[in-house]
């Protein structure tokens, strides 16, 4: 029997965090130069290929609260990025559209992002590659699980 203690720096927990945040700041400076802050391209792809509309889409696809990407959004359409416009079928709500100077950065910003992910999976072999992507697809799914059926607490 071992008496050592479990080491809470070796938890999934801690080290996706770590690597998490290792990403943001990666991808942050790659970004900054263009214009673009790490939060914003997923929410300019998502309108760019139609998967979002909304606010409320935006909020739902990307996983956070409807009042921080309220935020986001307001800073979005400052900086010229995105641009809204009365939802035709429903006069409450916006649509929300890429401009079209985020339209002509976002190839470049994609790219920029996906050489940094390569270069954080350098080593590994496309194999290696799709089983953790498959690995922190299902981690995410028990989270997800576990964080919206009131088990977090149990």
């Amino acid at each position: 029997m071992s008496l050592e203690k479990p080491d809470v720096l070796a938890t999934p927990g801690h080290l996706v965090s770590v690597a998490a945040r290792a990403f943001a700041r990666l991808s942050e400076a790659r970004l900054k130069p263009l214009g673009f802050g790490v939060g914003h391209l997923p929410v300019l792809v998502a309108l760019e290929t139609g998967r979002a509309r909304t606010q409320r889409d935006l909020a739902r696809l990307v996983r956070t609260e409807q009042p921080s990407m309220a935020q986001m959004l307001a800073r979005m359409e400052r900086d010229g990025q995105i641009r809204r416009s009365a939802d035709p079928s429903d006069g409450r709500s916006n649509v929300i559209h890429v401009s079209d100077a985020a339209k002509a950065s976002l190839p470049t910003a994609c790219e920029a992002l996906f050489q940094g992910n390569r270069e954080a999976l350098a080593g590994f072999s496309e194999a290696e590659t799709a089983e953790f992507l498959a690995l922190l697809r299902r981690l995410i799914d028990n989270l997800e699980r576990l964080t919206s059926d009131g088990a977090a607490g149990t």
